[in-house]
């Protein structure tokens, strides 16, 4: 047996809600760089579990510990159908993200649905789970977790973006990574334009159609949590706290508010990456062409995309790559990039 290697099925979860991201990668120990995505794919979710997990958010507890064992059910029986498909044999474990469905780390605050134990059981495999709360326990965000695979997968690249359903940004400063959401993007963009019976906007062509609402564009600019220092990450309760009154309540015109709320992203983003040449942009939104081209606009810097399998998959790549130093007891959360009192190794590991 060749233990140089470690093959692993990583998946994630986002606040888009477009689907499970699945992969299948082979990592040499050696040197984590040279990973191999061997099969990969995104499982795109019913209606009634879009439903469900954008409502889940007000589920009393009961309800949620349901939830909990009822998506580790769904995500049991889709890894299983991937391994049958891609006649897998070779696992050392499965590492999944699970779906956030709470995350409000000032109060102490994340939970991520997909029990492990149940996956375990289902899968017949080992299972490492729950990246967050081990960080938010030691005074952490418990996010953005990606940035030590930015630091040990990336580090060629002076900015990390990911693009989706927040924009996050990962970084070296003074010798230390630091890493935070920037804005909303996809999480914003998507409730807007399903309003007109789209699922999204197709490389931002309704986006491009609108106008800027100059008055809603300076408000979205001037809220309070850009100008916080990070550490800190936003939740889909800041959204629909802050940013969707907002929205409401200054623009009614879907295209308009697509427009603007492009132009926000764009403004924010461009700032923090301004004339670097060596950016790398991942994550749905890239496919926003219109996004990308105002992005490019603001940071004053032509945005070269990667391929579209890291595109798609790096966030599901870093989680399998989280769980493999949790394995390894190696330190996988990053204070620095957190505010937790400590870098510490996260994850919960189940053994079937």
């Amino acid at each position: 047996m060749n233990t140089n290697f470690n093959f692993i099925i990583g998946l994630m979860s986002g606040t888009s809600l477009d689907g499970i991201d699945i992969i299948y990668v082979k990592f040499d120990k050696r040197d984590y760089k040279k990973f191999n995505i061997l099969f990969s794919e995104t499982i795109p979710y019913t209606n009634g579990w879009v439903t469900k997990l954008k409502e889940a958010i007000s589920f009393p507890e009961n309800k949620l510990i349901n939830l909990d064992i009822e998506y580790a059910k769904l995500l049991g029986n889709e890894i299983n159908y991937f391994i049958k498909k891609h006649a897998i044999c070779n696992i050392d474990f499965i590492s999944s993200h699970g779906h956030t469905i709470l995350h409000e780390p000032d109060k102490g605050i994340t939970l991520q649905i997909g029990n492990g134990k149940v996956i375990s059981e289902i899968t017949k495999q080992k299972v490492i789970c729950d990246f967050r709360t081990q960080d938010v326990n030691l005074g952490g965000q418990g996010a953005p977790l990606v940035p030590i695979g930015d630091e040990l997968l990336f580090s060629d690249y002076k900015f990390c973006v990911n693009l989706g359903g927040f924009a996050n940004v990962s970084f070296k400063k003074n010798e230390q990574r630091i890493a935070f959401d920037i804005c909303p993007v996809n999480i914003v963009l998507n409730h807007y334009v399903q309003k007109l019976g789209f699922i999204y906007d197709d490389k931002g062509k309704i986006a491009a159609t609108g106008s800027i609402n100059k008055e809603l564009l300076k408000r979205l600019n001037q809220l309070d949590y850009y100008k916080k220092e990070p550490p800190k990450s936003l939740g889909l309760e800041w959204v629909q706290s802050i940013i969707f009154p907002l929205i409401d309540k200054t623009e009614k015109n879907i295209s308009s508010v697509l427009r603007t709320f492009i132009e926000h992203v764009a403004i924010q983003i461009g700032r923090i990456i301004y004339k670097s040449d060596a950016v790398l942009i991942t994550g749905g939104g890239v496919f926003n062409d219109f996004l990308i081209q105002r992005i490019a606009f603001y940071s004053e810097q032509k945005i070269i995309t990667p391929s579209k399998e890291l595109i798609n998959y790096k966030e599901a790549l870093i989680f399998a790559f989280l769980g493999l130093l949790r394995a390894e007891n190696q330190v996988n959360c990053l204070s620095s990039v957190t505010g937790a009192e400590k870098d510490h190794s996260s994850g919960v590991i189940f053994i079937r």
